[in-house]
């Protein structure tokens, strides 16, 4: 891999104090492995409670609404999930999309929101099942990419600087158990990548794009060798340190 490998946990909507347990115990594990950047990002509910528990590890959002405050009952700033100590915010993710509509101008908007707010984003992109088997797999995941990612003068400034990712994750593999081919993962991400060079140029080889999708124990050394992978965003492995730190062990034997 050409950057260090970014091992991020999406806790999705899981998750209570007594989780935090859980997260001590990561950032503690974290500590063997100083080659990998890990990350937690919790419910919205507990980012200021983790990030007061850890120090060695990145702490995000999931969501972020475009405007900095305003009358949007129920939504989160950028501002405010920097606020409370988080340093990076997912965005686009496939559950996103799917279930409350959004699509790509909106996930681009929310993504130069946050950078504009100080924050790093990971934007998600991923075909449906429907989508590879009508063989326009790597059409649409493209198409997301050049939707979705942020543009303009303070998104080059957060490229250079490491504070966007992609995060490929194909749908019909997000908990579900299905994993991609590594060869399939392998060509989607010189796909994406493709797509940064042509957005950002030269630097947009060093965005890092991750793969998403049912990531586990069993499957990660494989996933994070492959050719482009540059960590794995990480779903139901991500809730105990026990699942979750031997995905984390795995980028940082493929660091050594």
């Amino acid at each position: 891999m050409p950057h260090r490998p970014y091992i991020v946990g999406n806790w999705k909507m899981n998750g209570t104090r007594a989780m935090l347990a859980e997260a001590r115990a990561i950032a503690r594990g974290a500590a063997r492995y100083p080659d990998v950047d890990i990350a937690l990002a919790p419910p919205f509910t507990l980012i200021g409670a983790l990030r007061a528990e850890v120090s060695e590890i990145g702490v995000g959002g999931q969501d972020c609404h475009v405007a900095v405050k305003g009358a949007h009952t129920g939504d989160v700033s950028a501002a405010m999930l920097a606020d409370i100590g988080a340093d990076f915010v997912i965005l686009g993710h496939s559950e996103r999309r799917k279930d409350h509509g959004e699509g790509d101008a909106l996930i681009r908007a929310k993504a130069e929101a946050a950078l504009a707010a100080g924050l790093g984003v990971i934007v998600c992109v991923g075909e449906t099942l429907e989508e590879r088997d009508g063989g326009k797999a790597e059409a649409v995941v493209s198409g997301q990419v050049d939707g979705s990612i942020p543009l303009g003068d303070a998104a080059a400034e957060a490229v250079a600087t490491g504070k966007v990712a992609v995060a490929y994750e194909p749908v019909w593999a997000i908990g579900t158990g299905r994993v991609a081919a590594v060869e399939d993962v392998v060509a989607m991400h010189a796909a994406v990548r493709a797509r940064l060079v042509a957005a950002y140029g030269e630097a947009g080889e060093k965005v890092r794009i991750l793969y998403g999708g049912s990531v586990n124990a069993g499957n990660a050394a494989d996933l994070l060798a492959a050719e482009g992978v540059g960590g794995a965003l990480v779903g139901g492995a991500s809730l105990t340190a026990d699942a979750f730190l031997p995905i984390v062990a795995a980028a940082g034997a493929g660091e050594g």
